[in-house]
């Protein structure tokens, strides 16, 4: 089968806009895509369409940015990530990570009628899509007669296309009548296409019991969140309470009904995945064989999903979101390195995903340059891990004998640390005859997988933010610590264990909610503050301040004597640190500012650190700084910090803010009214004027001048086009100064020189240890040759023997490094004309066969192996070479003549 070329006159971009256009002209408002980044903290990505409108599925006002009135019906194709089941993406043919979902939401406007109605609609009408009606089947919940009454009276579907399932498929959450969670739930319908028997000899009759077919395709799915669950009744019995208003959440993934209207075998066949498929399998070499080639469509999706949450705005790293991109993103370089490409070629895919998305995604665009460096730069790097994983496979390999399994868990560590697939360990292994334990390996994968869909897992509970319901009611936080740190508020919850109590008593830990606090809650890169709260006959310790999305503080207590109850009537008195913090914050909007005049305009956040003790800035930019762009940079934020500025802030439209050029920082989510800190008095670069205005809610100085100095510490990179610089401002600043000059002059004085001249005289230093090396390696060299016969000398010569067929030369040397045995080897095959050459020391063995005595059966695997137990170690290797770890030369040598 040669790579999928579909001729269709919709593309995906087509049945996209035809969906989008379609709701709109039910009255339903167009909103772009949400970023990848999940919008709320459940979740690390966006995994749903409805998962940006939360808050007006629970009743929020039905307001959007940019968008005048209150809007009921709102249309989007969103952009999902969901990698719970990664490893079954271009295994399967229906699985994939990035997907996209079409959805109509309305919030407490229609019901079933109009949702079904227009589904059916869109999906028949020949102005639309234009599907055989006959072909579609739909599932319904039990008992939802309302939803059996449209789709048969009213749509006119037959009865026999109708199947009726119970909560554990057709409601949401799955099971909730039963089960739960408590809160908003309701039944679903979902819309199936029959693909004909070409995919299967099924009938829907039959899917009723397998509820497995490649013959009856979902498309559609139309939540009907209709229903408060509350707990049951003493029996058992679930109870079900109407909603105050009703929802519809419906959802249809583009590539499925790509699928189903471009009339192709799968979603890899459509016009967005076959390009990319058809030029790796143009890099690779080998052609497209459907089901059959799971690495061409690995690369293809992995690439398309990736390339989408980097333009996002993640970064690649070892945490969070940034660890799950690597992850599929070396997933993808492992099957292109299966199908024999060796060098990076990922990163130049790129553009088709571009070109076929970029229409609709326009970040995509925007950001290619980023995406394909971001991309270049791991695939580099995962061929270096390559390399590490295989030194670590050797010496796995080495440690075993013949007919050993290498530990399950440990071919795991191969895979899931270093890139090495199962497959690529299986085939290395064989060749020392060993093979692996995937039973084994199997567990650890399964492991690892439960702990990445809990990680991921996106249900009714974390969508909604269950065990918070008890501070639903409560009225947002007045912050009052902009000017205040010593204010009076009143207890208005507290919390053990997620769970409201009545008092924190002495010793106790939880946490507290009050009307109005002077602590700065976590937000911005800014850490939450911290204190201390008096009472009358009470302390209690503050470790730590959060907030809830609709602006409830979470204060974090001890308390240290006395009672806390509601109602109480407390001192919060914020801890000093947050001046230095404030010293922080301040000093990163001057360091931003700063780069954007020394590195250009490029320059964009992305992400930060603001704490007592430091401070930490990422930031686009694609090469590291030189140290003058450094001391630059330096020398403009403590010209600022000299100046003395006023640092300003005051409240405006959001779309005054940007229109007056303010900054936002990453990853932040703003409302309509949005607080802007600026520097007023900016200082000269040239001929220009530095200046600083950035969104932003954080706790400043009033001054430039409170900063008291700023130091750069680093300048590093930690993603491909995202550099991060480490520094710190005030009494932390003037601190490490003096421990850098305290350390230099010490070092200076074991030297013999002044702190001017450290570097000069450690070159010197340098220089003469690389020459006395040099001096060693070359006499040991000399040394080995004499022990094997060379340098002209007939002493020590490793005469010839002929044993089991083969001419062997033999040596014992001393002296030698384990580093140099393989070259010590080569050397003696070379002089000698011997078929095997075996050298001992005592810190190794090694055995080299020539290509010949290879061809005629020697094993030099097999042979070091006998010789390395005779010895008292263990080792292995390939037919033409192998090594291992002894303890006695003498006897390894003594066994060789039984050994062959």
């Amino acid at each position: 089968m040669t790579a999928p070329t579909p001729a269709t006159p919709l593309t995906t971009a087509d049945i996209r806009e035809k969906y989008l256009h379609f709701f709109e002209s039910k009255g339903h408002l167009r909103l772009a895509s949400h970023s990848t980044i999940a919008p709320d903290p459940t979740t690390l990505f966006t995994v749903a369409g409805m998962q940006p409108f939360k808050t007006q599925f629970m009743g929020a006002t039905a307001e959007f940015e940019g968008h005048s009135g209150i809007h009921r019906r709102v249309t989007t194709a969103q952009k999902c990530l969901r990698v719970g089941d990664i490893e079954n993406v271009g295994r399967t043919l229906r699985h994939c990570s990035l997907l996209e979902m079409l959805g109509n939401f309305s919030f407490g406007d229609y019901f079933k009628r109009e949702a079904i109605t227009w589904a059916w609609e869109l999906l028949t009408s020949p102005e639309w899509l234009g599907l055989d009606a006959s072909k579609l089947y739909a599932t319904i919940y039990q008992d939802d007669e309302e939803a059996y009454e449209i789709w048969t009276k009213e749509i006119g579907l037959p009865a026999d296309h109708i199947l009726r399932f119970g909560a554990d498929e057709n409601f949401w959450p799955a099971d909730a009548p039963k089960e739960g969670p408590n809160g908003p739930c309701g039944p679903c319908s979902e819309i199936f296409y029959d693909r004909g028997p070409e995919y299967g000899d099924d009938t829907w009759a039959e899917y009723a019991d397998t509820r497995e077919s490649a013959r009856f395709l979902e498309i559609w799915n139309n939540v009907f969140p209709q229903y408060d669950r509350q707990e049951p009744q003493a029996d058992g019995t679930p109870t079900l309470v109407d909603l105050p208003f009703k929802n519809i959440d419906t959802g249809m993934g583009l590539e499925r009904i790509a699928t189903v209207v471009q009339g192709v075998y799968d979603f890899y066949s459509n016009d967005v995945f076959a390009p990319i498929i058809a030029r790796v399998a143009e890099l690779s070499g080998k052609p497209y064989q459907g089901p059959q080639s799971v690495s061409h469509r690995v690369v293809a999706e992995h690439v398309r999903s990736v390339s989408m949450v980097i333009a996002d705005g993640v970064t690649l790293s070892n945490t969070g979101r940034g660890y799950v991109i690597r992850k599929i993103l070396r997933r993808a370089s492992r099957h292109a390195y299966l199908l024999g490409l060796r060098e990076p070629v990922l990163h130049t895919l790129v553009p088709l995903v571009v070109e076929k998305m970029g229409g609709a995604y326009p970040e995509l665009v925007e950001n290619q340059a980023r995406v394909v460096a971001a991309i270049r730069s791991e695939e580099e790097r995962f061929l270096k891990t390559l390399e590490s994983g295989t030194v670590r496979l050797d010496t796995l390999l080495k440690g075993l004998e013949q007919g050993a399994n290498i530990p399950g868990d440990e071919a795991f560590i191969l895979y899931d640390t270093y890139g090495f697939p199962l497959d690529l360990t299986k085939e290395i292994a064989e060749e020392y005859g060993i093979s692996v334990d995937e039973a084994e390996y199997a567990e650890s994968l399964k492991k690892a997988q439960e702990l990445a869909r809990a990680g991921s897992k996106y249900g009714k509970s974390e969508l909604f933010g269950a065990g918070a319901d008890q501070l639903d009611d409560l009225p947002p936080t007045e912050f009052v610590g902009y000017d205040q740190l010593d204010a009076r508020g009143k207890v208005l919850a507290l919390l053990a264990g997620n769970e409201d109590v009545e008092a924190l008593g002495t010793g106790d830990e939880g946490v507290l909610v009050l009307n109005s606090s002077p602590f700065y809650a976590e937000g911005g890169g800014e850490v939450g503050d911290t204190g201390r709260l008096e009472w009358v006959g009470g302390e209690a310790r503050v470790k730590d301040t959060t907030r809830t999305k609709r602006g409830v503080f979470l204060h974090t207590v001890q308390v240290l004597r006395g009672t806390l109850t509601p109602e109480t009537e407390v001192r919060g008195v914020v801890s000093p640190e947050r001046q230095a913090t404030e010293r922080h914050h301040t000093a990163t909007h001057l360091l931003q500012a700063a780069l954007r005049s020394v590195l250009g305009d490029g320059v964009r956040q992305a992400g930060s650190l603001v704490a007592p003790d430091r401070l930490r800035f990422d930031f686009s930019h694609g090469a590291a700084m030189t140290p003058a762009e450094v001391a630059q940079t330096e020398l403009i934020v403590n010209r600022w910090i000299q100046a003395d500025s006023p640092v300003n802030w005051q409240t405006m439209p959001i779309a005054d803010a940007r229109a007056k050029g303010a900054t936002a920082l990453f990853g932040e989510k703003y409302g309509d009214v949005v607080r802007v800190v600026s520097v007023e008095t900016g200082v000269r670069v040239g001929d220009q004027t530095v200046t600083s205005m950035e969104l932003c809610g954080g706790a400043h100085v009033q001054r430039t001048g409170e900063i008291g100095s700023f130091v750069i510490l680093s300048d590093e990179n930690v993603a491909a086009g995202v550099r991060r610089v480490e520094a710190l401002a005030g009494e932390a600043a003037v601190a490490w100064i003096r421990t850098q000059l305290t350390g230099a002059q010490r070092a200076a004085g074991l030297l013999n020189t002044s702190p001017e001249a450290l570097a000069e005289r450690i070159q010197s230093v340098q220089a003469s240890l690389k020459a006395t090396e040099k001096d060693a390696v070359q006499l040991r060299r000399q040394i080995t040759q004499l022990q094997m016969g060379g340098g002209g000398s007939a002493g020590g010569a490793a005469p010839l023997r002929e044993i089991g067929g083969f001419k062997v030369a033999a040596v014992t040397l001393s002296g030698v490094e384990s580093g140099e045995l393989k070259g010590a080897a080569d050397s003696l095959l070379e002089q000698s004309g011997a078929d095997l050459v075996v050298i001992a020391t005592e810190k190794g063995l090694v055995v080299k066969a020539s290509k010949d005595a290879v061809a005629r059966g020697a094993h030099a695997g097999q042979l070091v192996g006998k010789l390395a137990a005779a010895g008292g170690g263990k080792g292995g290797g390939r037919p033409d070479m192998a090594q291992a770890g002894i303890t006695d030369p003498a006897a390894a040598m003594a066994a060789l003549e039984g050994a062959l």
